[in-house]
């Protein structure tokens, strides 16, 4: 499959070419690529993802919250209000 040409300005891996990520195609899906670029390219630098705790949980924290059943992009901290009244 061709690579749209904006896409690969950044990525650190450039073996598998051919074929899209998985990865890289879920992450977009979710909104978190941003998130999902900043750790790729502290991993890139540092070669030590403990060097890169605040990107690891940043995206982790965008990735959480995708997977909710019912994402609120507007309130990413909705009131704790429970419909089942507990």
């Amino acid at each position: 499959a061709p690579t749209s040409p904006g896409h690969a300005w950044s990525r650190p891996k450039s073996q598998e070419e051919e074929e899209e990520d998985p990865v890289e195609a879920m992450v977009s899906r979710t909104g978190c690529a941003e998130q999902h670029w900043a750790l790729q390219e502290c991993m890139a630098e540092q070669r030590d993802w403990r060097r890169c705790q605040a990107q690891v949980q940043a995206f982790r924290q965008c990735m959480a919250r995708q997977q909710r059943p019912h994402p609120d992009e507007l309130h990413p901290n909705p009131p704790q209000r429970s419909p089942h009244g507990d």
